[in-house]
């Protein structure tokens, strides 16, 4: 009997029955590296599929030439892309999942091109793009029937290849969507002018799709249940639409938000500042509304939040996405009660989304493997098993002492803080993070599960090392906060983020806070004086706050810093205090800058890595790895990873 009985309950859609009502959204991951299914896509989808879920939707595959919106789509326009979906299709058979493929035009939203020049974009209107400065070209009605029967042609390539259905895309702003919105379409003839013509190009594209495929085929549509944008798509308009289409559809998978705006785009993947399963409600407004079964996601991370969602009679199915980035065996955990075993989504976006803006195959922050199925699907077992020293318990001695356990090494893990985490007990502090300290939460698990010996609040010397003798150490200490020798009379209190964060000091009236990273720590600083009473100014050495942040990361953190008052001025190097006044640099023009009547300034330039121990170990002839910051200071993506290496290198 399970504890999730929704969660594990069939549900059949025409000629298809899915095992449960875990879903894995269509999200690009960039593994794909010519426009078609290749290895690691089969390997990374397999995965997930291998650990549960009842539905796999890949990624986008565009329908016509006109809808390459990035240099790295999925193309299904030509039959060459049968091969590799027919691939995909039997491996994800062959472990009891569904799978789908979503069917794909942007219209409007063009991100960027193979060879750096700008793509003509097409839309069904002269209406521009506020979020990649697009203008488009009106579509003719040539290239309009063209483009329905591309979405045809596509999903006959999907049927022929033997996956179950196809979802049609017309959420997040793209350009079905384009044409349902009144504010984007213009257009006066066939396919604008009133609700009926507006609605005309999904209608037909709909009707091409189940004549070019069979009666057992699923044919879904994934909407925005309202756009969060004034120009957006509204609620009700959505939901018109999708009651007017259904006798055409078999479910609608309901998300929100769109990618024409910043505002709208940071719900693709809404990061940790939105509540879990916050599109839910939206999602039961549709599903009282239709026929068919309504799908959802956003932020559905756990297994209790789905089956709460299903039980209230929201949704039908649960998108989890993140949740199987994480953890690909999420379903068959929580299938078997083992929930306290899931390695839970922190929606940070580092690296499943960030890493497909940045043009990188997708990946986890906790969860290296995923992404690199290929190379690390399974720890191979040691030729010999080795007394492994692991120094650190943070992120990155969590992750090697767990890899070295899982392939046969007995390991003991030091840490000098009587709390394991690192510098991730400090980050679960700042403004809306809180849920990055799930890091540590999880890897604990994990440490006990691999029974991993661990001694908190045991600094590690050369004596202990000797003493200890053992075959092996990784060393993982972190870094400490950079503070450089600056120029000051000591009038304006000097203060590390890492202070202020663990209340070793206190900052009042005004403060700048001086960020040289551009990544989390300033801003977060910044937004929690600044509510706490402080007037802040943010002096950040870069074009933009939260620079190095994932895109809907740093929007969103953005929002949150405008709401709080807080002045962020880019550009600017510190270059010392005196008296009450801040001094700093405009790092492009070389001009000095200051800010007058600053009680605090607060560091956050960067951090010095604590490499204390490893000329020892190499005088001791014992053989060593290192991980993390110790190495160089980065982010806790860098530390998990080199954790892992480290583990299957020992």
């Amino acid at each position: 009997m399970t504890a999730f009985p929704h969660l594990f309950q069939p549900l059949t859609l025409r000629g298809t029955t899915l095992r449960n009502r875990i879903m894995s959204t269509g999200h690009d991951t960039t593994l794909p590296t010519d426009g078609t299914v290749n290895a690691a896509l089969i390997a990374y989808h397999r995965a997930r599929a291998r650990g549960g879920a009842g539905l796999i939707v890949t990624q986008v595959a565009g329908v016509h030439d006109t809808a390459r919106y990035t240099s790295h789509l999925l193309m299904a326009t030509t039959d060459d892309c049968i091969p590799g979906y027919r691939a995909l299709a039997e491996a994800i058979h062959a472990e009891g999942c569904a799978i789908f493929s979503q069917l794909f035009h942007p219209g409007r939203e063009i991100m960027e091109s193979a060879d750096g020049l700008l793509a003509v974009a097409y839309a069904p209107s002269v209406s521009p793009n506020e979020r990649f400065h697009v203008m488009p070209r009106a579509l003719d009605l040539p290239l309009i029937a063209e483009i329905i029967a591309g979405y045809a042609a596509a999903a006959r390539r999907m049927w022929a290849a033997g996956l179950d259905g196809v979802e049609v895309v017309a959420s997040h702003g793209y350009l079905p969507a384009q044409f349902l919105n009144p504010r984007v379409n213009l257009r006066q003839d066939a396919y604008g002018g009133d609700a009926a013509g507006r609605l005309r190009f999904l209608a037909e594209v709909l009707a091409a799709i189940r004549a070019a495929t069979d009666a057992r085929f699923v044919i879904g549509l994934r909407i925005s249940a309202g756009e969060r944008d004034d120009e957006g798509l509204t609620p009700a308009e959505a939901l018109e639409a999708c009651v007017a289409l259904q006798d055409g559809l078999d479910y609608v998978n309901v998300t929100t938000g769109t990618s024409a705006s910043l505002g709208g785009a940071v719900h693709i993947a809404p990061p940790m500042a939105f509540a879990p399963g916050y599109v839910a409600p939206d999602a039961g407004r549709f599903r009282k509304a239709l026929r068919v079964p309504v799908f959802v996601a956003g932020r559905i991370n756990q297994p209790q939040e789905a089956e709460a969602i299903l039980a209230a009679g929201q949704a039908d199915v649960c998108g989890m996405t993140r949740a199987m980035i994480a953890d690909p065996e999420m379903p068959a955990k929580a299938r078997a009660g083992a929930v306290d075993d899931i390695r839970a989504c922190i929606g940070c976006n580092q690296a499943c989304i960030g890493h497909f803006h940045r043009g990188l195959p997708i990946s986890c922050i906790q969860r290296p493997e995923t992404g690199r199925e290929l190379v690390y699907g399974a720890p191979s077992p040691a030729a010999r098993r080795k007394r492994v020293m692991v120094v650190g318990g943070g992120p990155a001695g969590m992750k090697a002492a767990v890899t070295a356990a899982a392939r046969g090494h007995e390991v003991t893990l030091y840490d000098a803080a009587p709390q394991l985490g690192g510098q991730v007990l400090l980050a679960q502090l700042l403004p809306k993070r809180a849920e990055f300290g799930g890091i540590v939460t999880n890897f604990a698990r994990e440490l006990e599960r691999a029974q991993v010996r661990i001694h908190r609040g045991a600094p590690v010397d050369a004596a202990l090392i000797r003493a200890e003798a053992p075959d092996a150490v990784i060393l993982a200490t972190g870094a400490t906060p950079r503070v450089p020798d600056l120029p000051t009379d000591g009038e304006v209190q000097i203060v590390t983020a890492w202070q202020i964060l663990r209340g070793e000091a206190h900052a009042g009236g005004r403060v700048v806070v001086a960020d040289w990273r551009g990544d989390w720590i300033g801003p977060g600083i910044a937004e929690r004086l600044a509510r706490a009473g402080s007037r802040v100014t943010l002096a950040v050495a870069g074009t933009h706050a939260g620079e190095v942040l994932p895109l809907y990361v740093r929007d969103t953190l953005a929002a949150d810093l405008h709401r709080a008052g807080v002045e962020v001025r880019p550009y600017l190097r510190l270059y010392g205090t005196a008296g009450d006044t801040v001094f700093l640099q405009h790092t492009a023009a070389g001009d000095a800058v200051e800010v007058e009547g600053v009680a605090t300034l607060v560091l956050s330039l960067g951090h010095i890595p604590r490499d204390e121990l490893s000329d020892t170990i190499r005088a001791l002839g014992i053989e060593l790895h290192m991980a993390g910051d110790c190495l160089a200071p980065r982010t806790a993506e860098e530390a998990v990873y080199e954790g892992l290496k480290a583990g299957w290198a020992v």
